[in-house]
């Protein structure tokens, strides 16, 4: 009698075990045809691409006036391809930095032993003292006996001759660098130095961060700290993403072949993994947006002349037509209001303190041991602090098209900015979410990944 009841209770667990089998089939199928079916909606017309980005990355970006699908399609749509063309130009591909300047928080570390990734200093006699002290023009080809190691990490310094009109000169309040002190400067062609990977890690490179974050710009959430320190904080904190995430998609992965390409495991545990740091990245790309908008009219009419009678009125016309696509216009008027910062009696006085600490961190890049580091750290800060000018100077829209100046280098700087977020803002969202399910579950599951149907249905194969 027991035998016969423990045969009835077997046969009635693999009806079930069958009936469950036959749900997943359904259910399997009904995902594909519906994933096959289902239209691609765009927002600005009809679009056969997926939307590959994570579902975590939705609604409206935090603190700002956009979400995510519409920034995503701005940026697919009008901001990516154009920006790619613009920073090509000459009038943009030409930087003025400072690349020789002593740390002025510690002394420096000793640039010749970090042999993945800069110039060594060498004794005096072993180049010219133009090239210790460069000017603004073009300089003559490193030494290679100052080289050390690899050279990925050596600025390019070769330009083509080009001449450049004089701008307003003007220093910036937010940065550290006397942006007018013409006899520290050194032109870069920046197509020649693309934002890559450079060996430069360890200590040294942990210190710099250390210290912008640590000293300068403190960590949330914490409820002491009022919307401008915030703001400060996440600005720091999307561009440190934006800047690993170039690093990761440029990267060196086989020295002796010369192989580039990119570094998925380092993109996933510098960025990805953390669901803040690609919000801040997309918050950083639409403050430095806003600051680029609200300056449309001293952009559409400043002087892009370089002395190259065929590249320069394509400049002053893509600018223009960067500035007033309709669809930019429409979807995403404001990205950040600005307007809501610096309230009450205390605002002047934060703003003086935040204006400070951003300043600090400027001087911080020339405590970076890497020139070419150093270079897009520059430029990079520059461009933010150009941005903090452009929304902080007058929150009064008609005074500022009147009395806002920029100095060529700052609409320089500004500009390559928004480039180098709107790429990094493109690779999360067409390759984030891929990266996400790939690299995350080979570090939670290190054994050989199952597929979609073993994780499903295994638990109907046990006994």
């Amino acid at each position: 009698m027991a035998s016969e009841k423990e045969k009835e209770s077997g046969k009635e667990r693999k009806d079930w075990r069958w009936v469950g089998i036959g749900a997943i089939v359904a259910l399997v199928i009904a995902v594909a045809l519906t994933s096959t079916a289902a239209p691609k909606i765009s927002l600005f017309g009809s679009s056969n691409k997926s939307c590959s980005c994570s579902q975590k990355y939705s609604g409206m970006v935090e603190d700002c006036c956009c979400d995510y699908e519409t920034v995503n399609h701005l940026n697919e749509e009008v901001l990516h391809p154009n920006l790619q063309e613009l920073v090509k130009t000459p009038f943009f591909r030409y930087f003025k930095v400072k690349l020789w300047c002593d740390c002025p928080f510690w002394p420096d570390d000793g640039m010749c032993r970090l042999r993945d990734c800069s110039v060594c200093e060498c004794p005096e006699n072993e180049f010219p003292e133009l090239f210790k002290r460069p000017s603004h023009h073009a300089l003559p080809a490193d030494d290679p006996v100052c080289q050390e190691g690899k050279p990925q990490a050596t600025v390019d310094r070769t330009l083509d001759g080009v001449t450049f009109r004089e701008w307003t000169v003007l220093d910036n309040p937010w940065t550290n660098d006397d942006e007018t002190d013409n006899a520290e400067m050194t032109y870069v062609n920046l197509q020649l130095n693309p934002e890559r990977y450079t060996g430069y890690t360890g200590p040294s490179a942990r210190r710099i961060w250390d210290a912008v974050y640590s000293e300068n710009c403190p960590k949330y959430p914490s409820e002491e700290l009022c919307q401008e320190e915030r703001v400060l904080y996440k600005l720091i904190s999307g561009l440190h993403s934006s800047i690993s995430t170039h690093i990761a998609i440029d990267y060196l992965l086989d020295e002796s072949k010369n192989l580039w390409g990119e570094n998925l495991t380092l993109m996933y545990d510098r960025v990805l993994r953390y669901p803040d740091r690609v919000r801040n990245m997309y918050f950083t790309f639409l403050f430095v947006l806003r600051a680029v908008m609200k300056a449309t009219n001293y952009l559409e009419h400043a002087n892009y002349d370089t002395g190259n009678a065929a590249e320069d009125p394509k400049t002053q016309s893509m600018i223009r037509e960067l500035l007033s696509n309709s669809k930019l216009q429409t979807a995403c008027p404001i990205p950040f209001d600005e307007a809501k910062l610096w309230k009450g009696q205390q605002g002047p006085e934060l703003k003086q303190k935040i204006q400070g600490q951003f300043r600090n961190i400027s001087a911080l890049m020339d405590c970076v041991g890497c020139e070419k580091c150093r270079l897009w750290g520059k430029l990079q800060i520059l461009g933010l602090g150009t941005a903090l000018k452009i929304l902080f100077s007058d929150n009064d829209h008609d005074n500022l098209s009147q009395n806002l100046q920029l100095q060529r280098n700052e609409v320089i700087a500004l500009v390559n900015l928004l480039n180098r977020l709107s790429e990094s803002v493109r690779f999360v969202q067409e390759k984030g979410h891929d990266v996400d399910m790939i690299v995350g579950e080979q570090i939670s599951s290190p054994t050989a990944p199952r597929s979609l149907w073993q994780s499903v249905a295994g638990p109907f194969f046990k006994s």
